[in-house]
């Protein structure tokens, strides 16, 4: 029997994986947001213990007010969102003659605006900017804008117009307003969604039969933030090194990393490599092959041969070794070397190159030249394609089912893999790896979201 080949040194290696770079658009539906702002300011302001007390603005004028919103309004364009609503107020004032601060009348009987003829209007608005920072915090920078008084309101016998005091009231109160803003929408803790995503990419993925991925996320980065209508639009970038394994790997507890620079990208671009053990390559031959029987005529008897096992053996070199196990007219193992390479038009893995090692030859020579026959190559050769085509397309099916789906509640992605290329093949004594590239688009809409205030 031959020794088992030692291939010679070779500058083979593989290169680093490089990064994969995914530009994922995340749309936030804002609707939600809304309904929780509207439900979290107040629909009310009146002024201190309405309407018992009075507000003395000066010596010569008191007054006390009532004051009710209407919906909320908002809008949103770039990284302003802004906040507005129509007012209703109404007043009941009384005035008296004042000369230096002395007191020269008494107070009037107190006049009423907005009642009898209906509430008078003012419009009020927010202005906030949005910020996004990278510990996953969303900061508003929120901005009072002046009350615009759409009615005015003249009290008493006098027809003393107190709209611009009326609205300095006003302003008080929404600078309450803004402050509750603030405590409840100021800043948006997202880190415990992003840290529920990132765990969830450490894990690895089940590839429904075709092996697991295990993810190997290296960051986020935020590459672009506006606003739209009822939307916030993210574009969240992810680098990682992803590998497909067909044993399952150990799930990974990276600690999430703050968000990366800013970096212009679209859609994705995987570098990904599937690293494949020789025992499942070694059983899928051997069960083709297996008790695979030739016959050669060789005088002065017919000669036997019969395929027991096939077993693929790397060494770190571009070539691999074929180790054949047979019985028949002799029993014994031959070795044969080949080089893996894949065709791209037909979309299979072969073996060029393909021939009896050295040492197997010299036996052969000396003891059985019958089995020195170019038949065995072809046969073995030829059931030592692997069709990747349809393995290729199914896992093409595999990664669009898993991008468009619902990642979390309220959290759903959508995406489509454009194209799947093979980069090479690199047998080494561990394992085979396969390296491919695949490109597309995804994005992820989030229709609900749980914030952490």
């Amino acid at each position: 029997m031959p020794e088992q080949p030692e291939l010679k040194d070779s500058y083979f290696k593989l290169d680093s994986l490089p990064v994969s770079e995914f530009n994922i658009p995340i749309q936030v539906n804002l609707r939600p947001v809304y309904a929780m702002a509207e439900q979290s300011i107040d629909k009310e302001f009146t002024s201190p213990d309405w309407p018992n007390e009075w507000i003395q603005y000066d010596c010569g004028v008191r007054y006390k007010y009532r004051f009710r919103r209407g919906p909320l309004q908002f809008r949103a364009s770039g990284l302003s969102l802004g906040l507005g609503f129509t007012g209703n107020y109404q007043i009941i004032g009384s005035t008296r003659a004042c000369v230096g601060g002395t007191i020269l009348s008494p107070w009037t009987p107190p006049c009423r605006c907005g009642f009898e003829e209906g509430e008078r209007k003012v419009n009020v608005s927010f202005n906030n900017s949005i910020a996004f920072m990278n510990d996953y915090k969303v900061r508003l920078n929120i901005e009072r804008m002046e009350p615009v008084a759409v009615d005015k309101c003249s009290i008493c016998f006098w027809g003393q117009d107190i709209t611009n005091t009326v609205m300095n009231g006003l302003k008080e109160e929404l600078d309450l307003a803004k402050k509750a803003i603030e405590d409840s929408f100021g800043t948006v803790d997202l880190m415990p969604r992003f840290k529920e995503i990132w765990s969830l990419l450490n894990k690895p993925i089940n590839l429904a039969g075709l092996g697991w991925l295990q993810v190997n996320p290296q960051h986020f980065r935020l590459n672009n933030l506006f606003a739209r209508n009822d939307s916030l639009n993210l574009f969240l970038g992810l680098s990682a090194r992803p590998v497909i394994r067909l044993d399952k790997p150990d799930e990974t507890t990276k600690q999430l990393p703050m968000l990366a620079p800013f970096k212009t990208n679209t859609g994705f671009n995987i570098f990904l490599d599937a690293v494949l053990d020789y025992d499942s390559l070694s059983n899928l031959v051997t069960s083709k092959l297996k008790d695979q029987r030739y016959e050669f005529d060789k005088a002065p008897v017919k000669k036997i041969f019969i395929i027991k096992q096939i077993q693929f053996i790397g060494q770190d070199n571009e070539q691999m070794v074929i180790k054949v196990d047979f019985e028949g007219s002799d029993k014994g193992t031959i070795y044969l070397t080949g080089k893996p390479v894949y065709d791209a038009e037909q979309r299979i893995m072969q073996f060029t190159q393909l021939d009896f090692d050295i040492r197997t030859k010299d036996l052969l020579v000396k003891s059985a030249g019958w089995l020195f026959n170019k038949k065995i190559l072809r046969e073995i050769q030829s059931y030592s394609q692997f069709n990747l085509g349809s393995l290729i397309d199914s896992s093409i099916i595999t990664i669009n089912q898993q991008m468009n789906r619902e990642i979390i509640p309220g959290i759903k992605s959508y995406g489509k893999m454009n194209q799947l290329v093979l980069l090479g093949f690199y047998p080494f004594k561990e394992n085979l790896v396969i390296r491919s590239n695949i490109s597309g688009e995804m994005n992820i809409k989030v229709e609900s979201i749980g914030f952490s205030l």
